[in-house]
């Protein structure tokens, strides 16, 4: 695949509605810090670090950190955190063996060529790195991209093209990182339904765009009623409170 977007059509991004509808990205990313273990003085890149809040956490442990993100409007919030942090296509990482550790979270889903994703990350590192992620795996918000097409669908629309994400099982990726170069020390899927503080609508307008991407304001509204209804059956509890069915890949490898 080549000349692929930094973003899938029609997703962009903005810090501050980010922060309010997906707040439980950052929080949510504990556990992948445990298991990146950042030692005090390494260096460490940060792929698709957003607006920084889990990148000011490895600094906070000591570490070096650089941040790195396709979202200019991202980049310019981590800064403002003090953030050492640049514009970067991830699948054109401009390194060469400069890294202890590559660590990313919640990001890796949107880059749509995880073979030079992974030959950058491969380079990125020195002898002996390690690279630590986790993103959406298989099945990830399966019960959304559902509804999503099948609203989609019953307009007579295509959904073709429309679907922004990557989500690998843990055999496909592993593979993935075999051939790159990588030695596989642990990879598992984990099951994660997710509250959303700001409700199903909150967690579409801030993430789905690309499925709704170049529709009339009418139909785009229509499609997001009917994806609401369909999932309200299975992810919305009798008190209206909205669950995502996250699922996760977590991965830890070597150079």
């Amino acid at each position: 695949m080549t000349n692929t977007p930094q973003n899938a059509p029609g997703q962009e991004w903005n810090a501050s509605d980010y922060a309010q509808n997906a707040n439980f990205v950052p929080k949510l990313g504990s556990e992948v810090v445990k298991l990146l273990a950042p030692q005090p003085g390494e260096r460490i890149l940060d792929l698709g670090c957003g607006d920084g809040s889990l990148t000011e956490r490895l600094m906070q442990l000591g570490a070096n950190v650089l941040g790195v993100d396709a979202s200019e409007e991202m980049v310019n919030a981590a800064r403002q955190r003090g953030i050492t942090a640049r514009v970067v296509d991830g699948h054109q990482l401009p390194f060469d063996h400069e890294f202890d550790a590559v660590f990313s979270n919640a990001a890796l889903h949107w880059m749509l060529d995880p073979q030079a994703v992974l030959a950058g990350v491969k380079r990125a590192l020195k002898p002996g790195g390690r690279f630590v992620a986790e993103f959406g795996g298989h099945g990830n918000v399966a019960a959304i991209c559902t509804a999503l097409i099948a609203a989609l669908q019953f307009r007579g629309i295509s959904a073709r093209g429309r679907h922004p994400w990557y989500f690998p099982t843990p055999h496909e990726y592993g593979h993935l990182l075999e051939t790159v170069g990588f030695k596989v020390e642990s990879i598992e899927l984990i099951p994660r339904p997710t509250p959303l503080p700001t409700g199903m609508i909150g967690w579409l307008e801030t993430f789905a765009s690309p499925f709704l991407h170049g529709l009339d304001e009418d139909v785009r509204d229509a499609v997001l009623e009917n994806t609401l209804t369909l999932l309200g059956h299975s992810l919305r509890d009798e008190q209206g409170n909205w669950t995502a069915d996250y699922v996760r890949l977590r991965v830890s490898a070597r150079t």
